[in-house]
């Protein structure tokens, strides 16, 4: 592909040495938890795909909602020749933007997966043979170094994901954002806003199990990838809203008293009957409280969209001089 370029910052054993530390880290711990990046193998993609048809589980339709609504209004108040995709996967809902700038010259996907960011790209430059496909295969949670384009920039960040991170992480992720930018460049944010508890609490506990499946799906990633003789049926999904932080906890919960295994770090971990690992927050969030944490990273929102019901937002920020 003339117009497919891809750069590669993680190393082969990248993604291995990462899941060793996070296991070590996280299960020997208490409470004990683990990073939900490690739920997307091949089949926790499926399962996630699965999910974001669910009737219960609302964010992914109402942000492509959005996106249909608004790609163009977001194409000319951007007036963006570059766009920059964190963790861009197979770039579905990314299609919706580009076709709505005439202007893009350069698409820039960044993603852990190799074989997603070739695949999106030979989709994206059959359809849009113009488009120049500059290819990050990058951690997106640490500092990046984008390839050099035509401004206007604009970083999409979308499907909620910001709310996975504590909020700490949050603030360190969106100063890295904007040490990206430039002035005049734009961060387009994906938030899945504060509802219903019964709403919220459905979409990540749906009646099928997909959800359940999903989640026991890290335990199977680890048997697999580090040896451990995790058992799926000796743990319970469990979704939990917490009022005071206003996020989702997924959780897997000891069924009874057992002891795992992780051949590959030495390591046996004791969990006590109802004992948890937190698997994954989901924040949900408010306009003001999402106007704050942009201006303490030096973005100002200066466009905010939701979808019809008003259960989840897009927002628009600017970088100043």
């Amino acid at each position: 592909m003339s117009d497919f370029q891809l750069t590669r910052t993680l190393d082969e054993d990248a993604a291995d040495k990462a899941l060793r530390a996070d296991v070590l880290n996280g299960l020997t711990r208490f409470p004990k938890e683990l990073p939900p990046k490690w739920f997307y193998d091949a089949r926790g993609s499926e399962l996630f795909e699965e999910i974001t048809r669910l009737p219960e589980y609302y964010p992914t339709r109402a942000e492509r909602q959005i996106l249909l609504e608004r790609a163009g209004e977001i194409a000319v108040v951007s007036g963006a020749r570059t766009l920059v995709e964190l963790g861009s996967g197979s770039s579905e809902k990314t299609r919706h933007l580009i076709e709505a700038m005439p202007g893009l010259r350069t698409y820039v996907p960044v993603d852990v997966s190799e074989s997603a960011l070739t695949g999106a790209g030979e989709l994206l430059l059959a359809q849009h043979p113009g488009l120049r496909v500059h290819a990050l295969l990058a951690d997106f949670t640490k500092p990046l170094h984008l390839p050099d384009s035509e401004g206007p920039r604009l970083v999409v960040f979308l499907g909620g994901t910001i709310g996975n991170l504590l909020p700490p992480e949050r603030a360190e992720f969106l100063a890295s954002v904007r040490a990206m930018l430039s002035p005049g460049d734009a961060l387009l944010l994906g938030t899945d806003l504060v509802k219903d508890e019964a709403v919220l609490v459905a979409a990540y506990d749906d009646a099928q199990g997909v959800t359940a499946e999903f989640n026991k799906n890290v335990l199977a990633v680890i048997d697999r990838e580090l040896g451990a003789d995790f058992h799926t049926a000796d743990f319970d999904h469990v979704a939990v809203w917490n009022r005071e932080r206003e996020w989702i906890e997924m959780r897997l919960r000891a069924r009874q008293a057992v002891t795992v295994k992780v051949r590959a770090l030495d390591l046996l971990v004791p969990f006590e009957a109802g004992e948890d690992i937190l698997t994954e927050i989901s924040a949900k969030f408010r306009q003001d409280g999402v106007r704050k944490e942009l201006a303490g990273a030096g973005l100002e929102l200066t466009h905010w969209w939701t979808d019809a019901s008003g259960r989840f937002a897009l927002s628009l920020s600017v970088a100043g001089g």
